[in-house]
């Protein structure tokens, strides 16, 4: 019998609210399977369920908050008995309890429906749902707030709305304490000529329809993961005292958010992609971020993570390390500088590139072999 645990969605995550459960009792479930929705500071997160069987109990009903690890269901093997006594929910739960902004109940909806209701004041309860068993879906929300089926005016000290924004940057703000307080950071940056890697990519585009346009994001984040298989020392986790490898390369993306905060999901196996099934995949987790519909493997499963300043941010940047990653790679916007070429000096399109390694893991030469990995696949974009 597998025990389903509750996820953690982050380091800075120690319990989480269980909206509703998306399976029930006999059900079969497979790897990849979105089976409950969990209310976090950064939002509802899709769980998924990583073994094939069938739901056999389930242990937490929805509306419960309970702490990182608790078991919140039993998965039947193929070939195995069911497990004794009863479940605790036999049958498809009832509608839980007020969650969030106290003005209604949560019914059965998606995550991105139950954001957009939040911000609209929609009364989910007068929503008839047409997306699976009935489920509310984004669409429906926007119909009934343009029917102007908004919640009833309560008093405030009922509403007591939750602010997202606030709630994210406070749990951002205790894992990044925790982070400079309990990793030793060790610091390098290196200034990378970019030219050839952006006339590859121009030239690139001109022959691609604008759909399929790559965008340089998509030319870092290869890069990094390309320069991991050379240096893998720098992708994996400090546990338990010791460094340990990873056996993927998932690339964590960081993505600021409309209302406030920053997350950074995975993009997983990006040293296996392509560029156009990287790019597509980046465009992905960008748009779910910003609409709350991330799924837990995208929060848990980054093995190092990438941050861009893009074309309008800083010259350089320094990141702070996610636990339990050991490195944070951060690139700085492309500047035109004197740059020294055969003797002569010439305008170049320059970028720094920036590592915050976990010193207890990554010393001051691995590091450095890092950066130069990264520089030397961006002298050679059409590798990548």
């Amino acid at each position: 019998m597998i025990e389903f645990r509750m996820p953690m969605l982050g380091a800075d995550m120690e319990a989480g609210t269980l909206i509703e459960w998306l399976k029930h009792p006999g059900d079969a479930v497979k790897r990849g399977d979105i089976i409950a929705v969990v209310d976090t500071e950064k939002g509802a997160i899709e769980i998924e369920v990583f073994n094939d069987g069938t739901l056999d109990r389930l242990m937490v009903d929805a509306g419960q908050k309970v702490p990182v690890g608790t078991v919140l269901a039993h998965i039947q093997e193929s070939g195995e008995a069911p497990a004794t006594g009863a479940p605790v929910t036999a049958a498809p739960p009832a509608p839980a309890p007020p969650i969030g902004t106290g003005r209604e109940a949560h019914h059965r909806a998606s995550p991105a429906a139950r954001r957009a209701a939040e911000q609209l004041h929609v009364d989910l309860g007068s929503v008839a749902g047409t997306g699976p068993s009935g489920a509310v879906t984004l669409s429906d929300v926007e119909k009934a707030a343009s029917r102007g089926r908004v919640s009833p005016l309560v008093p405030a000290e009922a509403a007591a709305p939750i602010d997202r924004a606030a709630a994210m940057r406070h749990a951002i703000a205790a894992a990044m304490a925790r982070s400079k307080r309990e990793i030793p950071h060790l610091y390098l940056a290196a200034t990378i000529d970019m030219s050839r890697a952006l006339d590859w990519l121009s030239k690139e585009n001109e022959r691609r329809s604008v759909e399929r346009r790559l965008l340089l994001i998509a030319l870092l984040m290869k890069a990094v993961a390309k320069a991991v298989g050379e240096v893998p020392g720098v992708n994996g986790f400090w546990q338990q005292d010791a460094f340990q490898p990873a056996t993927g390369v998932h690339v964590g993306c960081a993505v600021a958010l409309r209302g406030g905060g920053l997350v950074a999901p995975a993009v997983h196996d990006t040293d296996r992609k392509d560029l156009d099934a990287l790019m597509h995949d980046v465009l992905d987790v960008v748009a779910r971020a910003r609409a709350g519909t991330l799924r837990s493997s995208e929060l848990a499963d980054s093995t190092i993570t990438v941050t861009s300043m893009g074309d309008l941010g800083a010259e350089t940047a320094f990141g702070i390390i996610y636990p339990p990653q050991v490195a944070i790679i951060a690139f700085g916007r492309p500047v035109q500088r004197p740059w020294v070429v055969e003797g002569r000096v010439e305008p170049r399109p320059v970028m720094t590139a920036s590592v915050s390694a976990d010193h207890r893991a990554v010393d001051g030469r691995r590091a450095g072999q890092f950066l130069a990995a990264i520089d030397r696949w961006l002298q050679s974009p059409e590798k990548l």
